[in-house]
């Protein structure tokens, strides 16, 4: 990513927490929540939001392969 697209990346990340917050989500479910946009990101090099649902099956179905299900429940529940 370039640097405009990790200055709007950290913006939408915060805003993301901060609705995890309203919502009264716990810390660790927080940090959870935000661990998983942050691998997505690494893993596709962009923002979330630009990425199609065909990417994100198929990244799931992978990410499947290599972690346990409580985890890719998590991310799953993470970026919705």
């Amino acid at each position: 990513m370039n640097k405009a697209e990790i200055k709007r990346f950290e913006s939408l990340y915060e805003r993301h927490l901060q609705k995890l917050t309203l919502q009264g989500k716990s810390p660790k479910t927080i940090d959870a929540y935000g661990r998983a946009v942050r691998r997505l990101v690494q893993y596709f090099g962009r923002c979330p939001d630009k990425i199609s649902v065909p990417e994100l099956e198929d990244y799931f179905a992978k990410l499947v392969e290599g972690y346990s299900w409580s985890t890719v429940k998590l991310d799953r529940l993470g970026l919705m």
